[in-house]
């Protein structure tokens, strides 16, 4: 009987010592082949400049999601060779798999965010003409959002269906029917957010803004600077953040200056009296505006565009490649304007005629018009 107690006892510890090294082996064997597909890309980033460095850079996304998910593959592999009852065995599976799909969803996040890299990669928002590269990177950021969502509901739904049990999908059932009632309660609630939900897709299809995009909004300037699933960042030009929501942008007008190009038209108005003459300005306009690289070369125009019992009104019309350059453009046609009819014409400046005259000069009123007491 002892022997019989001793060939059991060393056979079941043979049988844990062989699980345990075989766990041991898995993991190890999982993770060298994981670190080696990556040591190969990090060569390869080292020796590849240009777009194949950027490349290997976003694939590393899917560096550390990826280690769990084969640990958690060796591992489920192995406890069925564990010396257990198979209840504990079951227990085991269960929760390693429930890991693995954890595991899985965050690969799945890292995928997502390394796609859009890729296609991102050959855009830049610092170009001049960069219409393209904010179209598309409006479009994938509400776009990346909507498929993590997805996402992370096919992971939810694919951890229950590793739970066979008719009891957990009868609690289950009977939870989303109690929540029938609540969810009409919480419809009013949620009415905003379903609709500000709704109002992204409908910006990334339609594109009323993009990243980017010159705006006016409430009467302040600024550029979109984040498009989330509720709400837009506009970065004003003195650093403030208007916070404003998106159906905002769907159900109230507001400029947009760069919804096709950049380029704009800016107007410079001076105020003169009718003794300066126009020619003159005209063509120191033109001189300005030919040597700054702020003008584009599109539109030069000096007018006449008003006359009052005082001056008149001249407005240089001038264009720009963008509204950042064209303000700049602004400021200095009326500093340079100002300058030449200072120098040239300094009694052209708009000003008030008025002469004294003394009152033997006056001319006596008749006599009808005198009253008398």
């Amino acid at each position: 009987m002892p022997l019989t107690i001793y060939s059991v006892l060393a056979a079941h510890s043979y049988r844990w010592g062989v699980s345990i090294v075989a766990l041991c082996v898995a993991i190890l064997v999982s993770l060298f082949a994981h670190d080696t597909i990556f040591r190969i890309i990090a060569r390869i980033r080292r020796k590849s400049p240009g777009e194949k460095h950027h490349l290997v850079a976003i694939v590393q996304r899917l560096r550390h999601p990826a280690r769990w998910v084969v640990i958690f593959a060796a591992i489920e592999a192995i406890i069925p060779l564990a010396p257990i009852s198979n209840t504990y065995t079951n227990i085991a599976l269960k929760t390693i798999a429930v890991l693995w799909c954890v595991a899985l969803g965050w690969l799945l996040v890292a995928g997502i965010y390394m796609v859009e890299d890729l296609l991102l990669m050959r855009t830049d928002l610092s170009a001049r003409d960069n219409l393209a590269a904010r179209r598309l990177r409006t479009q994938l950021q509400v776009l990346r959002r909507v498929a993590i969502t997805l996402c992370v509901i096919a992971d939810i739904g694919l951890i229950l269906s590793l739970f066979h049990n008719s009891r957990i999908w009868h609690y289950g059932a009977g939870l989303l029917a109690s929540a029938g009632l609540a969810s009409l309660v919480l419809a009013t609630a949620a009415k905003s957010t379903a609709s500000n939900l709704l109002a992204g897709l409908q910006i990334a299809l339609t594109e009323p803004i993009r990243i980017d995009d010159v705006v006016i909004v409430q009467g302040e300037w600024g550029r979109i600077e984040e498009i989330t699933t509720s709400y837009v960042v506009v970065a004003i030009w003195d650093q403030r953040r208007l916070i404003v929501p998106l159906t905002y942008f769907i159900e109230q007008p507001f400029q947009n200056w760069t919804r096709r190009t950049s380029d704009l038209l800016g107007t410079a108005f001076l105020y003169v009296d009718y003794s300066v003459p126009v020619d003159a300005l005209r063509q120191e306009f033109t001189r300005v505006l030919e040597s700054t690289p702020l003008w584009d070369r599109r539109v030069n125009s000096l007018q006449v565009t008003n006359l009052s019992e005082h001056t008149m009104e001249l407005r240089c019309l001038a264009s720009a490649r963008n509204s950042s350059e064209l303000f700049d453009l602004r400021c200095l046609v009326r500093e340079k304007m100002i300058g030449f009819v200072q120098e040239y014409y300094p009694d052209a400046f708009p000003r008030t005629r008025f002469s004294a005259i003394t009152r033997n000069e006056a001319s006596p009123l008749p006599e009808s018009l005198v009253t008398r007491p």
